[in-house]
């Protein structure tokens, strides 16, 4: 399929799973609006890399994801959003009696309400255009729980609701809102934490990622970027113009225990 002509705009997408998207979008023929909170040269040399690679324009918009004034500034700053992909998200873990105050103001602002005022920004364009296609990033957490993860659980499953409302309130256009829940995903962060767990438990990478990490995960194997980036392409092509409201599981697994 091509999007050509179309503009993709992900947030928190200078790394990881919100760069290999960037990169699914732009291979489709999608132009992309790169975005996370810094604004170093090689921020903008990403979007220029990207740009070079695949034929598309690209760049980079620097914005606070914590901010809903900034949220809403990406989406006029980007000029034009027919896909929005919700993907910024930080994590902290502790006990609830022990998480500071200020992670769990940061974690729902972050992973929950920027997608609220960026859909809220970027619906209107859309709408104008004709067509579009909001795709937030959730997790396996979305649907389930785990210990410690309090905040992180409760903005991804808030994204999952807040997907429902808006797939219905815009059922009736050639609009679709809909949120994947992938399981672990490799990326530069998490292989960096493999040695460290094995070391921690005092057994083989291969152990740690498959007792520690993949746990939950009866596949025993991450998903990958690129594998991310084609469920998000998917969900922007014709074949999928009736699946709204909705989350899909990309977990291994996980969440069919």
């Amino acid at each position: 399929m091509t999007l050509t002509n179309k503009t993709a705009v992900i947030t928190g997408s200078n790394s990881g799973i919100g760069l290999g998207v960037a990169h699914a979008m732009a291979k489709a023929g999608a132009n992309v609006v790169l975005n996370s909170f810094t604004d170093r040269d090689e921020d903008h040399a990403l979007a220029a890399e990207i740009a070079k690679e695949h034929g598309v324009e690209a760049k980079y918009v620097a914005a606070d994801m914590s901010k809903a004034e900034d949220c809403r500034r990406l989406i006029s700053d980007a000029g034009a959003c027919d896909i929005l992909i919700n993907n910024a998200g930080i994590q902290h873990v502790a006990a609830i009696e022990d998480f500071p105050i200020s992670k769990w103001d940061a974690i729902i602002a972050i992973n929950m309400s920027s997608a609220f005022h960026t859909t809220a920004a970027a619906l209107p364009m859309m709408r104008a255009a004709g067509w579009g296609r909001v795709i937030n990033i959730s997790s396996a957490h979305g649907l389930r729980a785990s210990p410690f993860k309090s905040a992180y659980v409760t903005a991804k499953h808030g994204v999952v609701g807040m997907t429902k409302v808006v797939g219905l309130e815009t059922a009736k256009e050639p609009i679709t809102a809909n949120a994947i829940c992938p399981g672990y995903v490799l990326t530069p962060l998490v292989e960096s934490q493999i040695p460290a767990t094995a070391k921690e438990y005092g057994i083989s990478e291969d152990e740690a990622i498959e007792k520690v990490i993949l746990a939950k995960q009866p596949s025993k194997e991450f998903m990958t970027v690129e594998q991310l980036g084609g469920i998000v392409t998917f969900l922007c092509s014709d074949a999928a113009s009736q699946i709204t409201g909705t989350s899909i599981a990309a977990d291994g697994g996980w969440t069919a225990q």
